[in-house]
């Protein structure tokens, strides 16, 4: 697989992102990833409500490696890189950093299974994906 081009999401940090000191809550960094893999996909011209009404498949982490490196902080502006890393059959692994300008502050490695939406068992992505991503 060539080398897959960066997709990125803004982020803004709210209060509700924070803990009592003010800096974000390190479950929020998972959240933000969330939302970019979602936009990303969005952005491929899937909506994920139609992957699974349509297609009867969902996506579901599977696995995950995260580093925090330096604190993000109430009212920052933040940059969620996603970037595929690997696909398979049945699963995507994608290279996901936190950025406030150039600097990283938490990088992650994240595995997503295509599931079948009634039996929560892996089943292989649907080939419209593929083709969009390679």
């Amino acid at each position: 697989m060539a080398e897959a081009a960066e997709f990125l999401w803004s982020v803004r940090v709210y209060y509700e992102d924070t803990d009592a000191g003010g800096v974000v809550y390190h479950s929020n960094y998972l959240n933000f990833m969330e939302r970019a893999r979602t936009e990303w996909l969005r952005a491929l011209g899937f909506e994920q409500h139609l992957l699974r009404q349509e297609l009867g498949v969902v996506f579901a982490v599977s696995s995950l490696q995260i580093q925090f490196i330096r604190p993000a902080r109430f009212d920052d502006a933040l940059l969620v890189g996603s970037r595929l890393a690997q696909s398979g059959r049945a699963s995507l692994v994608f290279a996901q950093e936190v950025r406030r300008d150039a600097e990283v502050l938490c990088r992650a490695e994240v595995r997503v299974a295509s599931l079948d939406v009634n039996k929560f068992k892996p089943v292989a992505i649907p080939q419209a994906i593929l083709q969009a991503i390679t």
